[in-house]
């Protein structure tokens, strides 16, 4: 009876495990597609975005135009980012996909260390020579890093601080793919020394192991977003 009791608790504790690692993800969707709308009056609210009526969706929902344009990239850090995600298409919402336009100015144009918190991200270069790379977790901290010429793909892990800086003499392009339609995006510099309200100097003292002065001359800097 004991053995039988055990044997009970056992299945019980692997299924109630398999039903949280179930959970712990995105559900896939029960219908073709949820066009994002805004009029919450008549909605569903699915995934943060409220859906269409399916019957009045159109091309338009799922259409973007404009990814040949070359940016402007004439900024402290020298890129732009282009998003085109549910902002952009409402037909990518609860899809779990995006893609981004990136331009790199020549002799040093970079995208600043990042984060995207919901998604992985696949990037290939059509111009220029990038130097790339990740850092993983604490406590390894190991940078990973390559060199990219066109034709070159590249993938950066969901959640890992990431960048790609233009080592070439011209111009560099790239475009990017990320695993959800809303992947979100950390810049660590402008998220550290640019939040608003700021953060306590005395923290980031402390964190940095910096003098306090340079602290507070980092915080009154504008951060530029390349977003």
């Amino acid at each position: 009876m004991m053995k039988r009791l055990q044997l009970f608790v056992a299945a019980f504790a692997i299924l109630a495990s398999s039903f949280l690692l179930a959970s712990a993800s995105d559900p896939s969707p029960l219908q073709d597609f949820c066009v994002a709308i805004n009029d919450t009056k008549n909605g569903v609210f699915v995934n943060g975005k409220f859906c269409k009526d399916p019957k009045l969706a159109n091309a338009e929902d799922f259409f973007y135009s404009g990814l040949n344009i070359p940016r402007n990239t004439s900024n402290p850090v020298g890129s732009t980012v282009t998003p085109v995600n549910v902002a952009q298409i409402p037909g990518l919402n609860t899809l779990g996909i995006s893609i981004v336009r990136i331009d790199y100015a020549p002799y040093g144009g970079l995208n600043p260390p990042h984060t995207h918190p919901r998604a992985t991200e696949i990037l290939v270069v059509l111009e220029g020579t990038l130097y790339v790379g990740f850092v993983t977790s604490n406590t390894d901290n190991r940078l990973i890093t390559k060199v990219l010429n066109p034709g070159d793909v590249f993938v950066f892990p969901v959640g890992l601080i990431h960048f790609q800086f233009n080592i070439g003499n011209t111009k560099a392009v790239a475009f990017a793919g990320l695993s959800s339609q809303n992947p979100g995006v950390i810049t660590i510099a402008n998220a550290v020394f640019g939040s608003n309200p700021p953060i306590n100097p005395d923290v980031l003292t402390k964190a940095f192991q910096l003098d306090k002065n340079i602290v507070t001359y980092l915080q009154s800097k504008f951060w530029w977003d390349n977003n």
